[in-house]
């Protein structure tokens, strides 16, 4: 027997799937496993599912708690080593090498130096891939206001990372095509 509310969530799901990993990839590294986020989220949302007015921007919704969980997971935890090695390694399995792992370790150093907005901003546009206009209805903001975060995320990146300024397109890429 069918369930209508099981298909139509996952009918739902089925187009956020990408986008929300690679988020969830880019919020969690270093604080927490991303698959964990991703799974409290969609059983959260499935719950709720009846509950969501607006379904038609589910992926937003879905953004939007994970923000939210992952903020209220970092406040309990206190395991950031063990998560960082946990990151590293799974990396490793998908065999990247040594060098872009540092690169990576250093981009996500930088990131947790941004302020809030900034760094999810950023995370939205270079590593998700949202338009100015889709983070601007996640953050319920104007659009010049996610510009401005951009912006300013993407010159403070360069400043923390001195040397490495040159490669922050680089290292963003790579965290980019890993972040699945």
């Amino acid at each position: 027997m069918r369930d209508p509310k099981h298909e139509s969530f996952l009918a739902a799901y089925q187009p956020c799937h990408e986008p929300l990993m690679r988020y969830c990839s880019a919020l969690a590294y270093g604080k927490m496993d991303a698959e964990d986020l991703v799974q409290d989220v969609l059983l959260s949302a499935y719950q709720r599912w009846d509950k969501i007015e607006k379904k038609g921007q589910f992926l937003h919704y879905l953004i939007r708690s994970a923000r939210n969980r992952a903020i209220s997971k970092w406040r309990r935890k206190k395991f950031r080593a063990e998560l960082l090695e946990h990151h590293d390694n799974k990396m490793l399995a998908k065999e990247v090498s040594p060098e872009v792992l540092l690169d990576i370790q250093i981009l996500y150093r930088a990131l947790d130096r941004l302020p809030d907005k900034q760094r999810e901003a950023v995370i939205l546009f270079e590593v998700t891939g949202f338009s100015m206009k889709e983070i601007a209805e996640i953050q319920e903001c104007r659009v010049g206001a996610v510009k401005t975060r951009v912006s300013r995320a993407r010159k403070a990146l360069k400043s923390l990372l001195e040397e490495r300024a040159e490669r922050l397109p680089s290292m963003i890429t790579s965290l980019k095509s890993i972040a699945l």
